[in-house]
């Protein structure tokens, strides 16, 4: 832009250029001070740390805008300055350009730093704690390469080839990168799914389990009942069914199933194993106690009748505890009542041989 000259007084010219750079001075120290006076005045609640937080992104880029404005405009307006007009308006585009990204950066990292600060810890979900950091990032590095193509373009750079290589680089960088990008958009999906989370326990359909110790953006990695570390890639865990056995609640049922022999008085056995497994729902602290014991006959088996008695554990762990200690209570009750669990039988039937045939008493021909 160009200041159009108002006189040829070269004394008012001065007088004017003086007012301009004074009265764009004054007013970036009028928004210093406002600023300064807002950020002060406003409380420890969430809205107005935010309000804060907006204020003090602008407390200093936004003085030092109208300074360089000013600088601008009083320049151009001195007499001294025609020569020198276009080549300071072309510089006055560059730094405007770049101020301007800055500023758009700034924002962008109090918004994120706001949300990431009191917002993101009381959601349960790991996307925003894991995608909003990237995000930040990318919106920042863009506003910065956006600010320097146009400060390029005002220099009078043409930036169309410099547009054309970097979409040729982007797509050869992606074709080279594809595998971690299929990781990263697979990490994206499974942290936004809101699946399992810290802390569970976990299955992939026929591969390793246990607790989920991170989810990156690459790899996921779990701690086995071994205490060994596996990391799974995340386009394998989005393309696997994987078991939540912390979900949807740390409660967990159990089912052990047993056979008693075809002449146990069923009724017997029936009372028998609810009788073990409300005691044991007493005295086991793995147990959850709201829950009452169940049972039911399943089958006719090849040696045994088939039944099953459940029960619910609080949590992963309680659940091995009590299936164990399950099937201790119910072995030992069942051989001081005299209930039989027959070992696996199989009946035998032979054909009857036909009597022997004496050779005297068959006629002669």
């Amino acid at each position: 832009m160009a200041f159009e000259t108002l006189t040829d007084d070269p004394v008012l010219q001065r007088i004017i250029a003086a007012a301009v750079f004074g009265g764009f001075a004054l007013a970036a120290l009028l928004l210093r001070l406002i600023v300064s006076f807002g950020s002060r005045r406003l409380g420890m609640s969430r809205g107005q740390i935010a309000g804060k937080m907006a204020l003090g992104a602008v407390q200093n880029t936004g003085p030092l805008f109208l300074i360089t404005l000013g600088i601008f405009l009083g320049i151009s307006a001195l007499p001294e300055a025609e020569p020198w007009r276009e080549g300071m308006s072309k510089a006055w585009r560059v730094l405007a350009a770049l101020q301007v990204a800055h500023g758009a950066a700034n924002a962008t990292r109090v918004v994120f730093g706001w949300y990431a600060q009191y917002v993101a810890p009381k959601t349960e979900s790991q996307f925003d704690d894991k995608m909003f950091p990237l995000l930040r990032r990318f919106l920042v590095v863009s506003f910065y390469l956006l600010g320097m193509l146009v400060a390029l373009e005002s220099l009078g750079v043409s930036i169309s080839p410099i547009v054309g290589g970097l979409g040729i680089t982007g797509l050869a960088v992606a074709l080279a990168l594809q595998p971690t990008l299929a990781n990263f958009f697979a990490g994206t999906y499974v942290l936004s799914d809101g699946g399992f989370s810290m802390g569970d326990y976990i299955e992939l359909q026929g591969g390793p389990s246990g607790y989920v110790i991170e989810v990156g953006w690459r790899s996921t990695k779990i701690r086995t009942w071994l205490n060994n570390l596996v990391v799974i890639p995340n386009s394998v865990m989005a393309d696997s069914i994987v078991t939540n056995y912390s979900g949807p609640e740390q409660a967990m049922n159990i089912m052990v199933t047993s056979g008693v022999s075809y002449d146990t008085d069923l009724q017997k056995v029936e009372n028998v194993s609810i009788e073990v497994g409300r005691k044991l729902i007493e005295d086991s602290a793995d147990a959850v106690k709201t829950t009452d014991a169940f049972f039911g006959f399943d089958s006719f088996g090849d040696s045994n009748i088939e039944f099953w008695i459940f029960l619910q554990a609080r949590d992963r762990w309680g659940s091995f505890v009590l299936t164990n200690e399950l099937i201790k209570r119910l072995q030992a009750r069942f051989l001081s009542e005299g209930i039989e669990i027959n070992y696996p039988v199989r009946k035998l039937i032979y054909d009857t041989p036909a009597p022997p045939v004496s050779l005297a008493s068959v006629p002669q021909t």
